[in-house]
């Protein structure tokens, strides 16, 4: 399944918001959650998904009323110093 990631700018998120966040993005059903990284500090996130399709996580956020600074899909990885075909 294609992998995504996402990069969210956040304000004023405490620690609690963020767990309650993740629980609700892990409960989606149109994508699965693979990781999610925080700065509560800088107010950032990166979110790693699995998706059938990029409008699947769009439509998602978009209902929760969640921005998004980029997303994209993950084409290319290196592995042990290797470029290679994200499957």
């Amino acid at each position: 399944m294609p992998r995504y990631l996402s990069q969210h700018t956040l304000a004023c998120l405490t620690r609690q918001g963020a767990a309650e966040l993740v629980r609700r993005m892990h409960a989606a059903t149109s994508f699965s959650l693979q990781r999610v990284s925080l700065n509560l500090q800088e107010g950032k996130m990166l979110v790693e998904y699995e998706a059938p399709e990029r409008a699947s996580i769009e439509e998602w956020l978009a209902a929760q009323k969640m921005h998004f600074d980029w997303l994209m899909r993950v084409e290319l990885e290196a592995c042990d110093g290797e470029l290679q075909p994200v499957a």
